[in-house]
């Protein structure tokens, strides 16, 4: 009796890549994704030999609404280039930019306590006008064009600082409500004054609401879908580097990622 070969096999195979952490620019030591982190792993999702579909793994509380987008563009344009569903399967949380990228798949399945949603912009600081004072530093700031000093934490707010920000906050937001609009359409099932407003639920309800499709995981997603023999393929992203790999994540930046993940989180009291 021959022996069967692994290579020659015609079950459906089913790219996995696994999204996780906070949206960021730069990514440190503990975590994190931007597009240039996670391009790699996406490009061989997208690119495995006779793939029946890419199921994203999504765990994020969000983050840079600019990395967000690029994220999601991605997705979209090697799906609609490689002509391949794409399923997004939220673990513990698709929020904020997270559920941006949840959005660039086709369909999204989440577990019944995941958190979904969060659609909203956020920008937060600090003030040190007081503690300067307190201190007896002077601050000494000199610049060429009125706008260009902007919400400088070392001064008092100024109400046309505020409502730069808030202006800007707007159209930001608008972008967001704009994607989620445009990929899940008639899909969702409540106004937007109930879905926009920065709030999070569920998994469950948000099913109820449209802003996911079923509730379910990547495994049991597989086999309804393309049958029992169904196989998950997991794509990794690049290997971090030896001296990466070794240091511990123990500067100053990577103790401030960590404290702004750790924030990140606990907005969804996780």
């Amino acid at each position: 009796m021959p022996l069967p070969l692994p290579f020659l096999s015609r079950a459906p195979r089913i790219a996995l890549v696994r999204l996780q952490g906070t949206i960021t620019p730069r990514p440190g030591f503990g975590g994190g994704m931007s597009l240039a982190s996670v391009a790699p792993a996406l490009d061989r999702a997208f690119g495995l030999k006779r793939a029946a579909a890419v199921f994203l793994v999504i765990n994020s509380p969000g983050g840079s609404p600019v990395q967000s987008s690029l994220i999601a563009g991605h997705i979209r344009r090697l799906a609609e280039e490689k002509k391949l569903p794409v399923v997004a399967c939220v673990e513990d949380a698709a929020a904020s930019g997270g559920y941006w990228i949840a959005c660039a798949a086709d369909e999204i399945v989440a577990d019944p306590a995941s958190i979904l949603g969060s659609i909203g912009v956020i920008a937060a600081g600090f003030g040190f006008e007081g503690a300067m004072q307190r201190l007896g530093i002077e601050r000494r700031m000199h610049t060429a064009g009125r706008e260009k000093s902007f919400l400088d934490p070392f001064g008092p707010e100024r109400p046309e600082d505020i409502a730069r920000l808030e202006t800007l906050l707007q159209e930001l937001h608008e972008e967001f409500r704009g994607w989620v609009r445009t990929r899940r359409g008639e899909r969702l099932k409540a106004p937007a004054e109930e879905l926009f407003t920065g709030r999070f639920w569920p998994g469950r309800r948000a099913v109820e609401l449209g802003l996911a499709d079923r509730l379910g995981d990547a495994a049991g997603e597989a086999k309804r879908r393309f049958g029992s023999k169904a196989r998950l393929v997991p794509i990794g992203g690049r290997r971090p580097s030896l001296l990466r790999r070794l240091l511990p994540g123990l500067s100053a930046e990577a103790l401030i990622a960590a404290a702004e993940e750790r924030a990140a989180w606990a907005r969804l009291g996780l």
